[in-house]
């Protein structure tokens, strides 16, 4: 049986070559042996519009081509940093846009997918931005600028984050417990895999008087984080950089 991979967080940029050479070896070696592959958000550091064409974006949007030319498919949930993503990115590299939360089966059991920045709901500072982001007016606003206005709202805004993020406490920028339990149970799953917080591990724990599992993927700052499914179950990995 082929492992169906799931990887998120690679943030994606001409500044990290190492990051993009790891993610081309990854498509290369390990993607096309795969039954299908699932990539959780912030694929690149930011998008800002499907109309960059950049040689860099050409580069990446044509791995994804030729993997799903070559009979895997690709299914793909927008993040934080790649929400602009649309139509135009799908049709050229031939993905699966799918929903913020989308429900799929693995050997037998249902399993939630997703992001995972809508459950960090402690950081009100960020998801007051999610809000007004993921609404229908600003992506729309954005992307009536022009490409070198909106590089440079992205870079400012890149900026400001990591800003922000510095003083924030630890417990902020991670998952609600409350909140992983409520998008579980209104899912009717007892597995949830998302990405988002940067902290790779497999967390067990009680839901309704049943055992139940969140699997968070890694970045790909330092190393090409993947988790792997199939007949024998499921098994987070990574590989240094």
């Amino acid at each position: 049986m082929q492992p169906t991979l799931f990887i998120a967080d690679l943030h994606l940029s001409e500044d990290r070559p190492d990051i993009t050479q790891a993610f081309l070896r990854f498509m290369r070696q390990h993607a096309t042996k795969a039954q299908a592959l699932y990539v959780l958000g912030d694929l690149f550091e930011a998008w800002i519009g499907d109309d960059d064409q950049s040689p860099f974006n050409q580069q990446v949007k044509q791995a994804f081509r030729q993997l799903v030319d070559s009979g895997v498919p690709v299914f793909f949930i927008h993040g934080n940093r790649d929400f602009l993503i649309g139509r135009r990115f799908a049709r050229e590299t031939g993905i699966t846009l799918l929903p913020e939360q989308q429900v799929i089966e693995l050997n037998g059991e249902k399993v939630l997918i997703m992001h995972g920045d809508s459950l960090c709901t402690r950081d009100e500072v960020f998801m007051a931005f999610r809000k007004k982001s993921r609404g229908w007016w600003w992506p729309r606003l954005m992307l009536s600028m022009p490409l070198w206005y909106r590089r440079r709202v992205a870079r400012n805004a890149r900026a400001k984050s990591k800003q922000h993020n510095a003083n924030k406490p630890e417990y902020i920028m991670d998952v609600t417990p409350s909140e992983v339990e409520r998008v579980m149970r209104e899912a009717g799953v007892f597995t949830l895999i998302h990405g988002h917080t940067h902290r790779p591990a497999t967390h067990q724990f009680m839901l309704d008087g049943r055992n139940a599992t969140r699997i968070v993927l890694g970045d790909w700052y330092s190393q090409s984080s993947c988790l792997t499914a199939d007949a024998s179950g499921m098994s987070l990995s990574s590989t240094p950089l």
